[in-house]
């Protein structure tokens, strides 16, 4: 999917789960407002892995 319809999606709230909880956790973290200007690609290796890392302990909570 490319930038503007995850981020049209995301506005819409028509995203799956996976992909909600990504854009959450960039939120709590601060990242949002880049990630919607600019897309995931403007997140460095560090901020990406970040949000992999949280999303990860996240769904090993949920099970």
């Amino acid at each position: 999917m490319n930038k503007d319809k995850e981020v049209e999606s995301y506005l819409k709230g028509e995203l799956p789960e996976e992909e909600k909880l990504k854009y959450e956790i960039a939120g709590e973290l601060g990242l949002l407002d880049q990630v919607l200007e600019n897309g995931w690609k403007s997140l460095s290796a560090k901020e990406t892995g970040r949000i992999g890392g949280l999303m990860t302990r996240r769904k090993k909570q949920e099970k």
